[in-house]
């Protein structure tokens, strides 16, 4: 398969290489200083898949230009889904190939599930107080992360009591209402999030700790081997089957 890498960072690399040992071949990396020198000599009928891991500004450009090109794009940059809904659009209207995950990892999908579980539950004992803490690498620019964004979304759908998230920091009137997630930046840390409940009583807490990258990579490297010849908007819960 003949894979083309939109950003180049740790993640890109961690990708080329699992790719490569997996037998794929990259036929282009392209890094934002080199973008459009890249794109405008790249052939788009000899790519397969992108795989696009860049930055919050530069994630809609790139995957227009997929969609455009006839190129199935896998994309994990989070921090622009604002963008999203006018990206399906274009995808729909391109009928084009778009998978997006604010994570790849299977054993955070495997948590998301189970976070959505726990929610469901607890919804019976409102004095139990949910919240959430995510902790980065320092040059995440994104916060909260795009993968606390997808629990505390998992957590509305059963929680009575809350109808929406909010940084610790940014806690704004009203805010009893809605799941306070605390945000740090620390070192080379991969991905730590940990969902809390605490009553006066106890606490009940689930976490998921990255140990590496590796995870992440290898889980979109994977969703483009199995994208191929599928058309449309698509996401984990069609790549995980629970």
């Amino acid at each position: 398969m003949n894979i083309l890498i939109l950003g180049y960072g740790k993640m890109g690399k961690t990708i080329e290489q699992l790719a490569i040992e997996r037998g794929h071949t990259i036929v282009a990396k392209v890094d934002v200083d080199k973008r459009d020198e890249i794109l405008e000599n790249l052939k788009p009928e000899e790519v397969d898949v992108a795989i696009e891991f860049t930055q919050p500004d530069a994630a809609p450009f790139n995957i227009r230009y997929c969609l455009k090109n006839n190129i199935p794009v896998v994309s994990g940059t989070t921090g622009w889904l604002q963008e999203k809904s006018a990206i399906e659009d274009y995808c729909i209207e391109q009928n084009g190939t778009f998978f997006y995950a604010s994570n790849f990892s299977i054993g955070v999908n495997i948590f998301f599930r189970l976070n959505e579980i726990l929610a469901g539950i607890m919804n019976a004992y409102p004095d139990y107080k949910p919240s959430m803490e995510e902790i980065h690498h320092t040059q995440k620019k994104d916060a909260p992360s795009g993968t606390a964004i997808t629990l505390a979304e998992g957590m509305l759908k059963s929680l009575d009591t809350k109808n929406d998230w909010h940084l610790e920091e940014q806690a704004a009137e009203g805010s009893g209402q809605s799941i306070a997630i605390t945000s740090k930046r620390e070192g080379e840390v991969p991905g730590t999030h940990i969902v809390k409940y605490q009553s006066e009583i106890d606490t009940i807490e689930i976490k998921h700790e990255a140990h590496t990258r590796k995870g992440f990579a290898l889980g979109a490297v994977l969703v483009a081997e199995w994208i191929k010849n599928k058309k449309g908007i698509l996401g984990m819960h069609d790549f995980i089957k629970f």
